[in-house]
């Protein structure tokens, strides 16, 4: 079968806010650019952030990027590569500013300054008083850059190619990247994608929950990718559950509510953070946050007829105030809970958010990991950007609105470290005769399939294994028992039946493929979970409720092939300034 090729200097996959700032960086340098993404761009998971870019701006309260740091650091339970943390914290002002002249709409303070709201985590003087750092444009912060960053990539000619998956990573016989295989939606035709530069920017992939704030795209389809390209895949223990998921539903109710002055109820009017954090109170970090809520609803203070669920008050700022601030946040609110915050609390439950791992890089977005038979290094061709990658500058958990500014720095980088690369690597490295085989290969068998699983079933059951398993709380059985179920839904998956072969859209291929993904995801995460005999960050166990800096100081690197786990240290010296010694963490 004869397979359409197009040639390009650089293919992105994923058009969030990662994605299109490489790709901004890169079509204004006059480079050849093409973005894939299952979504029309602006509709990608991006849209969806909430609260603000951090940025030690100081523009409300005295702030600078050293104590941003710091709290990026003791946020991310000191897993975090501190080189990296600091190269972003440090660049964090200029690329908001960036955006500022970009266009991007902030909301501003009377003095015309961009408006800052406080955030969890977030400290003046190395842990000392409340911080305001997250620069915001209302509560549709993603919204506004998505936007700004479309409008600019359309503008410098970045082109794009609307409702396409890509399939797999191509590698050749040296190891190096030269493209991905991909699949138009709507007409099913498979086309490869050549490019001296191949960059994932997918996103997260949190739908292996079954509750989750994540769009249903967002299916960890690039980790599943580098993994079957041998690529292994960093940290994948470390998931957060943000604290405030709408109640039976998922939808995000942003940090921005408690930033603003929200707060947190318990059955009986209690404002409970005060015991679990009696400093930062609402405003710890999201893992501790999570943590009570659990914990309340365990020990039976939790609200309404199952109590199951915890509440979240605003009701107390004002019309105004949330009218203004949070006008997004009241429409979700009444819309998915049926309560209007100005007058009642949102029924709240913590929710599969964020994922702090993924593929392997460094702060310059290149992909590094084994390559040929030596020591890890660069992956010639190969970068990451986004919640896709791991840098690791969110380490074990990651603080509020460090992920925006996430994308914003590395997706800056990236596209920096591209021009300079392809500047040496002027031509096209040759195609593998083989380039389209395990795509087709993979198509084949789903079209194939008869008397196969079904798709929705094997992915409910993959969703509640996880959720049951892999959640908010870890316990020794229940991880050793789930590495087990979550590998027999790994074998319903690879008999997966396509009930609908209709070419219309391909509803059912790509739900199909995406599953597929998933369960890459989800295994590595399993197993990943149940190896780390510690509690550090996000991941909380039962029967290891101490965080080990002894044995456990290192990140996890999962390989598919032979489902293996190796190590590597964490980077604990920073670029220029003096590390951060790990040490208790509290708030």
């Amino acid at each position: 079968m004869a397979i359409a090729r197009r040639k390009f200097d650089a293919v992105i996959v994923g058009a969030g806010g990662a994605g299109m700032r490489a790709a901004l960086q890169l079509s204004t340098a006059g480079l050849k650019v093409a973005v894939l993404s299952k979504v029309f761009p602006t509709r990608s998971h991006t849209v969806a952030a909430q609260g603000g870019i951090a940025a030690a701006l100081g523009n409300v309260t005295e702030d600078n990027w050293h104590w941003h740091m710091y709290d990026t650091v003791k946020g991310s339970d000191y897993l975090g590569d501190q080189d990296a943390i600091e190269f972003m914290c440090r660049q964090a002002s200029e690329v908001v500013y960036e955006l500022e002249h970009y266009g991007m709409p902030f909301d501003r303070l009377e003095n015309g300054k961009i408006y800052q709201r406080p955030f969890g985590g977030q400290s003046q003087n190395f842990g000392g008083a409340q911080a305001t750092r997250s620069c915001a444009a209302a509560d549709r912060t993603g919204h506004a850059m998505l936007h700004t960053l479309y409008q600019r990539n359309v503008q410098a000619n970045t082109q794009f190619f609307v409702e396409w998956m890509a399939l797999d990573l191509i590698r050749d016989q040296e190891g190096d990247v030269c493209g991905v295989t991909a699949l138009d939606i709507e007409t099913g035709e498979v086309m490869v994608l050549q490019a001296r530069a191949t960059l994932f920017a997918t996103g997260g992939g949190a739908r292996i929950f079954s509750a989750s704030t994540n769009a249903f795209i967002n299916t960890g389809d690039g980790l599943a990718m580098s993994a079957r390209a041998g690529i292994p895949l960093e940290d994948m223990e470390f998931w957060q559950f943000h604290p405030t998921g709408v109640y039976g539903v998922g939808v995000l109710i942003s940090e921005a509510v408690r930033g603003e002055g929200g707060y947190l109820l318990n059955k009986d009017g209690e404002r409970f953070m005060e015991r679990y954090a009696p400093h930062a109170k609402d405003l710890a970090s999201r893992d501790v946050v999570s943590r009570a809520l659990t914990t309340e609803i365990k020990e039976g203070r939790g609200c309404g007829r199952d109590a199951d669920h915890l509440l979240l008050k605003l009701d107390h700022l004002g019309e105004d105030v949330i009218k203004t601030r949070l006008p997004g946040i009241r429409e979700i609110s009444m819309k998915f809970a049926h309560a209007d915050p100005i007058h009642e609390p949102i029924p709240v439950v913590p929710t599969a958010h964020y994922m702090m791992g993924g593929i392997p890089t460094n702060f310059h977005g290149q992909v590094v990991a084994p390559y040929k038979t030596g020591p890890e290094e660069v992956v010639p061709g190969f970068y990451a950007v986004g919640e896709c990658a791991c840098v690791s500058v969110h380490g074990g958990n990651r603080l509020g609105t460090n992920s925006l500014l996430d994308i914003l720095v590395f997706g800056r980088a990236a596209g920096n470290q591209i021009i300079e690369d392809l500047k040496k690597n002027q031509h096209h490295k040759h195609l593998p005769p083989d380039a389209s085989d395990q795509a087709l290969a993979r198509l084949d068998r789903l079209n194939n399939q008869k008397d196969g699983e079904n798709v929705a079933q094997v992915g409910d059951l993959l969703r509640k294994t996880m959720h049951t398993y892999c959640g908010v709380f870890r316990f020794s059985d229940m991880l050793r028992e789930g590495v087990t179920r979550i590998g027999e839904v790994a074998e319903r998956a690879k008999h997966i039946e396509i009930r609908d072969k209709s070419r219309v859209f391909n509803t059912a291929r790509v739900e199909a493929l995406e599953l597929e993904n998933l369960v890459e995801v989800a295994i590595a995460t399993m197993i990943s979970a149940e190896a780390r005999t510690e509690s550090r960050g996000a991941h909380a166990r039962d029967d290891f409720p101490v965080r080990d800096d002894d044995k456990w100081l290192k990140h996890t690197l999962y390989f598919r092939e032979g489902r293996r786990l190796d190590y590597k240290p964490v980077r604990l010296k920073p670029l220029t300034v003096e590390s951060f010694t790990p040490q208790a963490r509290t708030y």
